[in-house]
């Protein structure tokens, strides 16, 4: 009875210490695998292949989540090889109310400029789509949620007067979950009626505007400017609109319909005209470029 007890003991014993060689061997293997080589997806929670993504220009693999990247990002893929020269880089925000919640927001602006290394949420400029000329801007996500301020309500007028000026399309992507820029107050709010006025110019002057929203586009920029393009285009399962979901439900006392504000459920109501995968879109617009200017 004594010998059954201890072979038994034994067993055990023998069992723990493999698991524990196990469980040290993964710990090994895991440090010996180079880093930032996975990630998991918001879109579908699964782990995926870092390098595979970024070939996919930061799109999941495995569900087509496309991820927000920095405006920068978005001129390399968008715009021809060495074509881009920003203008009017020398528009730097202020504080004109003192504005202070949580935070101060003079405090705010500045760690957003030494995170992404802009001045403020919009890069716009002149460049190249397969060869055919235009004026670019893209909204950047990082600063502030690409809210709208003074300063991207006045560069993107700029840029429409230089595409008025020029005679070239304009092109802009927008990428503003946080809408207007309420730290700034009725000065943000004014940016609206300032970007939609410039746009109704260039459209007077037969000027060609294609609005391209991304995840999120919301709030005043959706009010305005981004809802304002000849031709709109948007990236697969966007957030799109001007108050949230949870804000709408509680306003209205009632539910909203399944896909209320993504791209998929705005084009089958007639509000954009097509939605476009992140690694098609140089093509789509160039293609619509030419279109419209008949070449």
């Amino acid at each position: 009875m004594d010998t059954k007890d201890d072979s038994q003991e034994d067993s055990q014993e023998n069992e723990t210490v493999a698991a524990q060689e196990d469980k040290t061997d993964a710990v090994r293997r895991r440090r010996d695998m180079p880093g930032n080589l996975w990630m998991q997806c918001q879109g579908c929670s699964r782990l995926i292949y870092k390098p595979k993504v970024e070939e996919k220009l930061w799109v999941c693999p495995e569900c087509n989540y496309h991820f927000e990247i920095s405006s920068y990002k978005r001129i390399e893929i968008t715009l021809d090889p060495g074509s881009f020269e920003e203008c009017f880089t020398g528009i730097s925000p202020l504080d004109p109310l003192g504005f202070r919640a949580v935070r101060a927001y003079k405090d705010r602006l500045m760690e957003a400029q030494q995170k992404t290394g802009l001045r403020d949420a919009c890069v716009v400029g002149t460049g190249q789509i397969e060869g055919i000329p235009l004026v670019f801007g893209v909204s950047d996500s990082r600063f502030l949620r690409g809210s709208m301020g003074s300063v991207v309500g006045e560069k993107i007028c700029r840029a429409t007067e230089l595409a008025k000026e020029r005679a070239l399309p304009f092109v802009f992507v927008s990428g503003s979950g946080g809408g207007a820029r309420m730290d700034e107050g009725m000065l943000s709010l004014m940016q609206m009626a300032k970007t939609s006025a410039a746009l109704g110019d260039l459209d007077r002057h037969s000027g060609l505007f294609i609005s391209v929203l991304t995840n999120p586009t919301m709030g005043g920029a959706m009010a305005s400017f981004a809802a304002l393009g000849d031709v709109i285009l948007a990236e697969p399962k966007a957030l799109i609109g001007f108050a949230g979901p949870n804000v709408i439900r509680e306003t209205i006392k009632s539910e909203i319909p399944e896909g209320f504000q993504t791209s998929e459920f705005l084009l089958e109501h007639g509000f954009i005209d097509r939605i476009v995968n992140r690694e098609e879109m140089r093509s789509t617009v160039a293609h619509f470029l030419r279109l419209f200017s008949g070449r």
